[in-house]
């Protein structure tokens, strides 16, 4: 039986935090190689316009105080450690729509000599951009530490979108609508204005309906307006550019790519994107953090590493004592050390000691799943404190494309430049 909207968003929340949160704008920079409180990030929201996802890091047009359309693209880079969400389910930067309205969770760069995306003043944010772009808009945190979607927003924050009125023209036209507290809250919401069209897709139950069936089903008028009661979905969001002068508030809308209509659409949802995530995940590894290495003689060693969280628990089952594992050295990015004939071929090759969970409150972008590994080789790229990546014996062994794994170790691949981002 599926779950309800409520129960679900519940059940979410208390998978991706274990605990309620709130957010400081405090300029914080992490320590190398600690996982930091979320507490202390930065958030804001912006529309995905460019990904490198083979560096993990992108562009976002960051929603500040002034006129959407005018603000510049700005780089930000995912934390070794970050998490993404897409339609309430891992993913990674390429399972991710050009256009998505993502919210972000971010810090400063933990090392500014080695960022990938441009260092900027750490008072950023509170400068005014000019050109009707207000403030807000270039952000110094674009260190990311989670970065989800609308409706992955919604399912851990346990809110929803209610719906008051849609008006409609040619199967296009506006909603008005506000995110909410599931429980209602205290009842202070802000109404928002957002346009959709016949391309937005509309979810319900395991069935994709179209703006043309509510209206012929008598649930949406074909032209004109109707209220709609506070009806509870959950909302896809994307920008698109309208019609006008540049000076109406049409240039600061959002627009609606997907409407989830029950509990079940969204479920669907989550489900395939989990699989993709899943297939993902047991082609490139599972990324974690060295905290030890016990060194023996002629090359033996016992490795304790710490898994990165955010991932679909069935991945972490696949970690057992007793199971066989590689482990390869990776990068900041995520890429493999090595891999010219697939990251087992130069990987550290041994078995699974034991595997703990932490108790008691795991920071956020940690598992709090540790692993000890013995090998009777030892490569370099295993150290205390390096990104490394872990096979369990059970995931298959294959190649990865060029674009992923390191070859030479060449300072150009190690630590990507930030000259690719244009100067606007």
């Amino acid at each position: 039986m599926p779950l309800p909207f409520a129960v679900y968003c519940l059940t979410f929340s208390l998978f991706l935090f274990g605990t309620s949160v709130s957010f400081a704008d405090e300029p914080f920079r992490p320590e190398s190689g600690q996982f930091p409180s979320l507490e202390k990030s930065h958030s804001y929201r912006g529309e995905l316009v460019f990904v490198d996802h083979a560096n993990r890091r992108g562009s976002l047009r960051v929603a500040g105080t002034g006129k959407f359309y005018r603000n510049d693209p700005q780089p930000f880079a995912m934390l070794p450690y970050g998490v993404i969400r897409y339609r309430g389910a891992p993913a990674d930067l390429r399972d991710i729509p050009l256009g998505t309205v993502m919210h972000v969770r971010a810090f400063l760069p933990p090392d500014p000599k080695l960022s990938a995306v441009p260092v900027l003043p750490v008072d950023n944010k509170a400068k005014d951009a000019g050109h009707y772009r207000g403030t807000g808009t270039a952000p110094a945190e674009n260190h990311v530490l989670l970065l989800e979607d609308e409706p992955s927003h919604c399912l851990h924050a346990g809110k929803v979108w209610k719906l008051k009125e849609v008006e409609l023209k040619n199967n296009a036209g506006k909603i008005i609508a506000s995110r909410e507290p599931i429980d209602g809250g205290d009842g202070k919401v802000t109404e928002e204005e957002l346009t959709f069209d016949a391309a937005t897709r509309l979810w319900r139950g395991r069935e994709r309906v179209r703006v043309a069936d509510l209206i012929a089903e008598e649930v949406w008028p074909a032209s004109g307006k109707k209220q709609l009661d506070g009806q509870v979905v959950l909302l896809g969001i994307t920008w698109k550019p309208a019609a006008g002068d540049g000076l109406s508030g049409a240039f600061t809308q959002f627009h609606i790519s997907d409407i989830w209509m029950d509990d079940v659409a969204i479920q669907q949802a989550a489900h395939f994107q989990t699989e993709t995530h899943k297939s993902f995940i047991r082609s490139r590894w599972m990324p974690a953090r060295i905290d030890a290495v016990e060194y023996g003689k002629f090359g033996r060693a016992t490795v304790t590493a710490t898994l990165f969280g955010g991932m679909d628990s069935s991945l972490y089952n696949d970690f057992r004592e007793g199971v066989g594992a590689q482990i390869n050295g990776a990068e900041n990015t995520l890429k493999h050390a090595a891999g010219h004939y697939g990251p087992g071929h130069m990987a550290s090759t041994g078995k699974i000691l034991d595997v703990t969970q932490a108790t008691g409150e795991i920071p956020f972008g940690s598992s709090g799943i540790r692993i000890r590994f013995e090998t009777d080789l030892i490569i370099e790229g295993i150290r205390p404190g390096r990104v490394v990546r872990v096979r369990p014996e059970g995931w298959p062994k294959m190649q990865i494309p060029r674009e992923e794994y390191l070859f030479n170790n060449s300072p150009e691949d190690r630590f990507p430049t930030p000259d690719i981002f244009p100067k606007y």
